[in-house]
């Protein structure tokens, strides 16, 4: 009997301690889990907001051009109208200049782009054979500009 016993006791300490030691990982990998499924949920409602945030850029891109589209149909309707009435109510070569600038907008546009791309020219007046306002000596005098050329002949000459 005395060695059931012990085999009793041995039993029941060694239930308790994987009770225990059950318990202990238990709350471990559940802190865990539940920090997971936390940042899992938060990471589910940041990208249902983006899909959200993105589909409402897109409505906005959409009912944009569709605003704009409808201002150049009424900017179209206008005009029409007023080369329309220009005819009837005055002579014809108003009504024909009236289509005409209508039609030509978008080259004016192009031109007026095209010159803004353009370099920027020396506008200043001078004098056949004069350097211009953006020549690097512009505004010195002759003895300021030997000095410069001098300075800059020696500079090269005392460096190794």
């Amino acid at each position: 009997m005395y060695e059931l016993f012990h085999l009793i006791l041995v039993g029941a300490g060694m239930i308790v301690a994987g009770i225990i030691i059950g318990l202990a990982i238990g709350r471990s990998t559940s802190a865990q889990s539940r920090a997971s499924k936390d940042l899992k949920e938060q990471l589910d409602q940041q990208q249902e907001q983006q899909r959200e945030y993105q589909q409402e850029v897109a409505e906005h891109f959409v009912e944009t051009a569709k605003l704009v589209n409808q201002m150049n149909q009424s900017y179209k309707e206008v005009h029409e109208h007023l080369a329309n009435s220009a005819l009837k109510l005055s002579n014809p070569e108003i009504s024909r200049q009236l289509l005409e600038a209508g039609t030509s907008q978008p080259e004016l546009e192009a031109e007026s782009m095209q010159a803004l791309q353009e370099q920027p020219k020396d506008w200043a007046p001078k004098n056949p054979g004069d350097k211009g306002t953006l020549s690097e000596d512009f505004g010195l005098d002759a003895s300021a500009k030997k000095e410069t050329e001098a300075e800059a002949e020696e500079k090269p000459a005392a460096t190794p």
